[in-house]
């Protein structure tokens, strides 16, 4: 099934965006909202670890229900783990296209990465 990701703020991102190495950080950022009815038709429970696959990567995050969503429709707050299942083309808008990429999800065994892992393997410097 293929399910719309949209991406925004919120206010625990929001606070964190300071201390993205810390622990609140990367459980806000690491999370991703599903519709509840979502979640039984993939066998899913609360915390299960997913992984999310686009055309432009795949990252490991933690299911988390929500109800304010429409079924197909998952949010991620932005941050690194969002990033790296988003096109970095702006269109010439000088913004990514944070509310329309398709994606996959799947369960899996796999551990999230760390916010230092995941900055490593997208070329970035590790603090």
């Amino acid at each position: 099934m293929i399910f719309h990701m949209i991406t925004g703020r919120t206010v625990k991102q929001g606070v964190g965006v300071e201390r993205k190495l810390s622990a609140d950080y990367k459980k806000e950022t690491s999370a991703c909202r599903m519709n509840p009815l979502d979640m039984m038709d993939l066998g899913l429970n609360e915390g299960n670890h997913i992984k999310i696959i686009s055309n432009y990567g795949e990252v490991v995050m933690a299911a988390v229900e929500d109800n304010t969503l429409t079924a197909g429709m998952i949010f991620i707050a932005y941050g690194p783990y969002c990033n790296v299942i988003t096109s970095h083309e702006t269109h010439g808008t000088g913004m990514p296209d944070f509310k329309s990429t398709p994606v996959r999800i799947e369960e899996t065994d796999e551990d999230l990465k760390t916010v230092e892992e995941l900055f490593r393997d997208m070329g970035g410097v590790t603090l």
